[in-house]
């Protein structure tokens, strides 16, 4: 009874900092500025199937399509087993899936290899990481935290899995030696190959093992539910609904101020239905964005779902030329700034004015390096658009500071003033003609 007191107050108090360290980051999202994303849902239901759930977009790089599914598929499936191990937990019973009869040792042999694969796949993303040191997760913004956060996640998960293992083929000689606890549930497809290991052990020096693996197991798992909120690995839960919010358009194309396109249409035609414009267009008080919270919580939840995994970095031409620009890394500053605008909030009462923005974290030569081709978007695994905030940070530098590069305010000049992007006037563009 004290065990199972114990573990039903860790398992409470674990669920409630999950819930608050997830309200806290709900918070942070909401942050950003209203937008409504509420049209074609059978589509968007279509798209977080295939995307989030069928990992579609994993494919274009197959040996980390196939490990990752190695882990995706074991995470979903071995928290079946979790399950048995709450109820046991809590009410003190053992193996409290065993009603399932014959069909119970397919179910946990199932376990058991999908606990192998992720351990093996575990240990590739660990070699890739840090003996071939890959070159995409090896640049400037991933720093000691990011690579360390990685490196934690993978080692945890091999240790979780081996856990169940161990505890399996403990309580697998425990159950032939007779053990009056250790009901008889049938073989073990993996745990079994390891009974050599602890054959020679005494029962209670096996009771002891198998308690340990028992509780080492489900701890670990309480702690790294409340460390993922901390962690990369919170796109876990994020990228369902990031990619179920996410665009719907064609990847290459802008979204445009309704205030600017009427601007543009009462200067076409001055007499047109839309010259008025409308209430909530006459309201712009800032183009672009300064800081997080000039972003819409769409963006804020794509910082948030980011996997940090590089794919979007090391397809962009502006960075495989050797300019700044990463789109990692501004998705990263991001998702760093409103962390930290929300920490400032709460120490605060709700005050936002830290004098401080983005623009101290994302530098003018990386948001003017981007070629808005969009390769980052088209590759982002979880649907992430790191050019949408590039576009905002660039509106923001153009139209409220007339801060862009030289070249393009001289083209902009000469639209205004020639209508065209060239220096010359209409009068004289065909002049070359005479010569």
């Amino acid at each position: 009874m004290i065990a199972n007191l114990i573990f039903s107050l860790l398992f409470i108090l674990a669920v409630f900092l999950f819930s608050a360290n997830v309200r806290h980051i709900a918070r942070n999202i909401r942050m950003g500025k209203s937008i409504k994303i509420n049209d074609q849902k059978p589509r968007r239901w279509k798209t977080m199937a295939r995307v989030a759930i069928g990992q579609s977009k994993m494919t274009s790089r197959p040996v980390s399509a196939i490990l990752h599914i190695f882990v995706y598929v074991g995470f979903i499936v071995i928290n079946i087993e979790m399950l048995e191990i709450i109820f046991d937990g809590i009410f003190g019973t053992h193996r409290a899936l065993l009603f399932l009869g014959n069909v119970y040792p397919v179910l946990i042999s199932l376990f058991e290899i999908l606990a192998v694969l992720v351990i093996l796949a575990c240990v590739i993303f660990l070699a890739r990481r840090n003996l071939l040191r890959l070159r995409r997760f090896r640049t400037s913004e991933m720093t000691l935290w990011p690579r360390s956060d990685a490196n934690i996640i993978l080692v945890t998960e091999i240790l979780l899995m081996s856990s169940v293992l161990v505890m399996n083929a403990a309580d697998g000689i425990l159950q032939f030696r007779g053990n009056e606890y250790y009901a008889v549930t049938g073989s073990f497809f993996i745990s079994d190959m390891l009974h050599p290991l602890f054959a020679g052990m005494s029962d209670s020096g096996l009771v002891a093992l198998e308690r340990s693996a028992w509780w080492f197991h489900i701890v670990g798992v309480l702690i790294f539910l409340n460390y993922i909120p901390y962690s990369k690995h919170f796109h876990i839960l994020l990228s369902f609904p990031n990619v179920y919010y996410s665009r719907l358009e064609p990847i290459g194309k802008m979204v445009n101020m309704p205030f600017i396109t009427n601007e543009v249409k009462l200067m076409l035609d001055p007499s047109g239905a839309e010259a008025g414009g409308t209430e909530e267009d006459e309201e712009v008080e800032q183009f672009g964005a300064k800081d997080a919270t000039d972003l819409t919580w769409k963006h804020l939840m794509d910082a948030y779902t980011c996997t940090e995994c590089g794919r979007c970095t090391s397809s962009c031409p502006a960075n495989i030329t050797g300019k700044k620009l990463s789109p990692r890394k501004v998705v990263m500053d991001v998702r760093d700034r409103t962390e930290e605008l929300g920490r400032y909030r709460r120490k605060n009462k709700g005050d936002m004015s830290d004098g401080k923005d983005l623009f101290q974290r994302i530098t003018d030569e990386e948001i003017w390096a981007c070629t808005t081709c969009n390769a980052c978007v088209k590759e982002c695994p979880v649907n992430i658009d790191p050019l949408a905030v590039i576009l905002e940070l660039r509106r923001y530098q153009v139209m409220e500071k007339a801060a862009g590069p030289g070249e393009i305010n001289a083209t902009f000049s000469n639209i205004e003033n020639n209508g065209a992007p060239w220096q010359f006037s209409s009068e004289d563009r065909l002049g070359w003609t005479g010569n």
